[in-house]
C-alpha cells in the first residue's frame, strides 16, 4: 500500500508552492490535480508519472468527490507516491479534511502538505494586507458559496458586520449581492473599503477595488467571474499592486525544450513574472544503434577535428566515450571545434582545450572559418542524424572528410493532456522554439496549427525562424545572440523589459 500527500498548490502562482510540495511532486508516481491548479506545476513531474484531472469545476465535475476518494485509495494500492494536488491549501475550504478521512477509513497512509490559503495570497499580490497595526487587528475568513434562498445562513451576520476589522470572503462572486445585503443591514457602512480580486496571483489576474455599497456595481461592470476573493475592510486602502511592475506578468509561456534542459530557462521567465509550461516537443536518448560512434570512438586519434554542434553531442559522445574505457589522452593531436559557447564550456568543463568557436551560433559561420584547413582534412562529426546537412555537406564541397555518426536521437514526445485543453482555449500568450526540430515536432503534436495564429512565436536564431515560416507561422521574436540567454534578451525586449 502506498502513501497518499494532500498538498496545498497555494493560489495559483506555481512559485507559491511550498519546498516539500514541490519535492514530492517530483517524486510521485500519481498527480491528481485540480482545476484551479495552475498546471506549470506539472513541469515539476517525472515523464513517467501518471496525471489525472479531478476537473471540479460548479456544477461541472469531470470526477464528483466520491470518485476522487475511491480514486486515491485505488491509485494507492497500485503504486508507492500519490499526490493529491489542490488549490490553496487543503483545509481551508478544500475538502482536504473529508478526504484524510476517507483515507483512514479505508486505512491508507496519508499525509498532508498546507499550502498558502488564496485568502492571504491573493490580496498580498495586490498588495492589501489582511491586518494592520492602523487599520486592522482581526479579520475572518469566510465561505461565500452559500444558498440565498436558505432560509437562515450557517453566518452570524450581524456579528461579522460589526466584529472583525477585515473581512475575507472565498467563492462568493456569484453571491456578491447577498454578501453586501447583509453586511450593510447589520451595520457595516456603505463607504467601507472593499476589493473583489478575480484569479489572483495568475496571469489574468484582475482586481476592481471599490466600497461596499458600490462593489456590486463595478464587479458587474468589470464582468468579475469565480476563482475571486472578496476583501472588506480598511486595509484595502492599502493596495498597491506591485506585481504589475514585473516585465513578464500576465504572460503564459510554453517552454519547448527537452525535459532536463528547460528549467533554467523557465526559472528565468519566471523572475520577470511569466508562467511558465515546460512543454518538451523532443526527447533527447542515445542512439538505438552505437555500431557507427563506437567505430568512430575506436579509431578517434585518426581524426584531425572533431565538430561538436550542441552540448547533447558533447554529453552523449563523451559518456560512449567513457563506456569504452577512453579518456582524454586518447584525444592528443585531434583539434575540437563547437558552435556556441555553451557547447564550447560543455567541452572546457571536461578539461579539454576548444580551438575554434564561431562568432556567430550556427553551421554557415564555422563552415567559413573552417575554410582556412589545408592539410588538416580528416572530420569526425558526432550529432544526432535530424540535424540540418549544411555543415556536412559544406565540409565535402571543400574537399574534407567528414564522418558523421549519430551521437543521440531527438525523438518526438507527446502533448499532455492540460496543454491540449489550454490551447484549444487559448490561454497562452507565447511559445518558444530553441531548434529547428522544437518547431517540427511540436506542430506534428497540436491537433491544429491554427492555435498557434494568435500567440507570439519566439525562435532562438534565423534558422529556427526560418522553419517555422516555411510551415506558415508568422515569428514575432528572433534572437540576435543564438543562445538561451539571447532568446531571453529577445523576449524581454519585446515585452517592455529589455
Amino acid at each position: 500500500m502506498g502513501t497518499v500527500f494532500l498538498i496545498g498548490a497555494g493560489p495559483g502562482d506555481p512559485g507559491l508552492i511550498t519546498d516539500k510540495g514541490k519535492k514530492l511532486l517530483k517524486s510521485a508516481d500519481v498527480i491528481i490535480y485540480d482545476r484551479l491548479i495552475e498546471n506549470s506545476l506539472l513541469n515539476h513531474a517525472r515523464e513517467d508519472c501518471e496525471t489525472i484531472y479531478a476537473g471540479k469545476k460548479p456544477e461541472e465535475h469531470k470526477l464528483t468527490q466520491q470518485d476522487i476518494n475511491e480514486l486515491m485509495v485505488e491509485k494507492a494500492e497500485e503504486v508507492k507516491r500519490v499526490v493529491r494536488l489542490k488549490g490553496g491549501d487543503p483545509f481551508l475550504f478544500g475538502r482536504g479534511g473529508e478526504e484524510a478521512e476517507h483515507l483512514k477509513k479505508k486505512g491508507v497512509d496519508y499525509q498532508v502538505v498546507p499550502g498558502i490559503t488564496s485568502a492571504l495570497g491573493v490580496p498580498a499580490y495586490v498588495g492589501i494586507p489582511a491586518t494592520s497595526r492602523d487599520a486592522s487587528s482581526s479579520v475572518a475568513i469566510i465561505t461565500g458559496h452559500e444558498d440565498p434562498n436558505k432560509e437562515e445562513s450557517s453566518h452570524d451576520w450581524k456579528s461579522l458586520a460589526r466584529g472583525p476589522e477585515t473581512l475575507i470572503f472565498l467563492m462568493g462572486v456569484n453571491n456578491l449581492p447577498n454578501i453586501q445585503e447583509r453586511l450593510l443591514k447589520y451595520g457595516r457602512k456603505r463607504e467601507t473599503p472593499a476589493a473583489i480580486i478575480e484569479r489572483g496571483t495568475m496571469p489574468e489576474q484582475h482586481s476592481v477595488i471599490s466600497t461596499l455599497g458600490e462593489i456590486v456595481q463595478e464587479a458587474q461592470e468589470e464582468e468579475i467571474s469565480p476563482p475571486a476573493v472578496i476583501i472588506i475592510g480598511e486595509v484595502v486602502k492599502k493596495g498597491l499592486e506591485w506585481r504589475d511592475e514585473m516585465p513578464l506578468a500576465g504572460v503564459k509561456i510554453i517552454n519547448t525544450r527537452p525535459k532536463g534542459q528547460a528549467r533554467g530557462f523557465t526559472e528565468m521567465l519566471e523572475e520577470e513574472g511569466a508562467v511558465v509550461r515546460e512543454v518538451p516537443a523532443i526527447k533527447i536518448e542515445p542512439p538505438a544503434d552505437h555500431n557507427d560512434l563506437d567505430g568512430a570512438i575506436q579509431k578517434i586519434g585518426s581524426y584531425d577535428w572533431i565538430i561538436f554542434t550542441s552540448i547533447n553531442g558533447v554529453r552523449y559522445f563523451f559518456e560512449r566515450f567513457s563506456e569504452l574505457e577512453r579518456d582524454i589522452r586518447d584525444l592528443e593531436g585531434v583539434k575540437l571545434a563547437a558552435i556556441g559557447e555553451k557547447t564550447a564550456k560543455a567541452l572546457k568543463n571536461r578539461g579539454l582545450r576548444v580551438e575554434l568557436v564561431p562568432e556567430e551560433y550556427r553551421a554557415e559561420a564555422l563552415l567559413e572559418e573552417l575554410k582556412v584547413l589545408d592539410e588538416e582534412k580528416k572530420i569526425l562529426l558526432p550529432r544526432t542524424t535530424r540535424a540540418r546537412d549544411v555543415l556536412r555537406e559544406g565540409l565535402e564541397k571543400e574537399g574534407l572528410e567528414v564522418d558523421e555518426v549519430e551521437t543521440y536521437r531527438t525523438l518526438s514526445t507527446l502533448l499532455p493532456e492540460d496543454v491540449k485543453r489550454d490551447l484549444e482555449d487559448g490561454k497562452y500568450d507565447l511559445i518558444t522554439f530553441t531548434s529547428s526540430s522544437t518547431v517540427e515536432n511540436f506542430l506534428g503534436l497540436v491537433r491544429d496549427k491554427n492555435y498557434l495564429k494568435d500567440m507570439t512565436l519566439a525562435a532562438i536564431g534565423p534558422v529556427t525562424a526560418s522553419t517555422a515560416e516555411e510551415k506558415d507561422l508568422d515569428v514575432d521574436i528572433v534572437a540576435s545572440k543564438y543562445d538561451i540567454e539571447g532568446l531571453y534578451e529577445a523576449i524581454m525586449e519585446y515585452y517592455g523589459g529589455g
